[in-house]
């Protein structure tokens, strides 16, 4: 497992019963976390600022006290927006920083310009990165309330030269393959479940392989990575692996759990990762 523990604006502080409590800057915010399946040493209620409660349908915030509609924590130079949303989500994933800290030194490395593509690509923390590693940044997402929050994101970096795409990312690597373009390394982070805007379905076990292979069409001819990130329950780092291996080639994959560290002196898991590096 690879651990997120460079963090100075974030920690996890305790764990338990479907719970997470966490510091964000001083905000403190307990949410439900489905890995969290042992039981809680306190009541973390009493400790939070602000708490999610799971509904049928949904769920709502309630606040224990006054907090800012929207703040920014940091990490290693980089700041990010964090703002409470729907379903339990704050605008950001802390345990990427893991994979945040790779890419930015893979493309400081390289040597050369390199243009990355980000898909299912969020709020933009692994674009924010990688831009101000030095690379070119294509940011594409389906949700545009999502893509508008990663050009705050980059406003807030000072970054004014990502090319942010609002699109069902399967067709926009299809019409990338069909203009020429191409990548030196592709980022995803694809969802479990999702729908696209003609009620396209998507279900990660079924149309993962497919699109990763479809995603090949779009490398350059010298490229320098390929990662793949999941939240899915359940999918092993070794799934991952075997895809990229299959798709890319053998060498050089590596795939491991992504965690954050707790102040119990417990790690928390939080999906995922693998990723593909060619040595140029």
């Amino acid at each position: 497992m690879r651990i997120a523990d460079s963090w100075k604006d974030y920690k996890v502080l305790a764990t338990g019963d479907g719970e997470k409590l966490e510091d964000w800057a001083g905000v403190k915010l307990l949410r439900p976390d489905p890995q969290v399946i042992w039981h809680k040493k306190e009541n973390m209620q009493k400790r939070a600022d602000a708490f999610y409660e799971r509904k049928e349908g949904g769920g709502l915030w309630h606040y224990k006290k006054t907090i800012p509609e929207q703040w920014n924590v940091s990490w290693q130079g980089l700041k990010f927006i964090v703002k409470p949303m729907g379903f339990k989500h704050t605008g950001l994933f802390p345990e990427q920083a893991v994979n945040w800290q790779m890419m930015r030194e893979l493309v400081k490395n390289a040597g050369r310009e390199i243009k990355v593509l980000n898909l299912f690509a969020y709020t933009g923390g692994a674009s924010v990165a990688c831009s101000k590693a030095g690379a070119l940044v294509t940011h594409v997402d389906a949700s545009k309330g999502m893509t508008e929050r990663a050009k705050e994101n980059a406003a807030l970096n000072g970054i004014s030269n990502i090319r942010f795409i609002v699109d069902d990312c399967k067709k926009f690597i299809e019409r990338e393959i069909r203009r020429g373009n191409r990548y030196d390394a592709i980022i995803m982070d694809p969802p479990s479940y999702g729908r696209g805007p003609n009620g396209e379905m998507w279900k990660l076990e079924d149309n993962l392989a497919d699109f990763v292979a479809l995603t090949k069409e779009v490398l350059s001819d010298k490229p320098l990575f390929v990662l793949i990130n999941s939240y899915t329950t359940g999918l092993q780092p070794t799934v991952i692996a075997n895809i990229l291996k299959s798709v890319f080639g053998i060498d050089n994959v590596e795939a491991d759990e992504i965690g954050l560290p707790t102040d119990e002196n417990l790690i928390l898991p939080c999906g995922a990762s693998g990723v593909k590096i060619w040595k140029n």
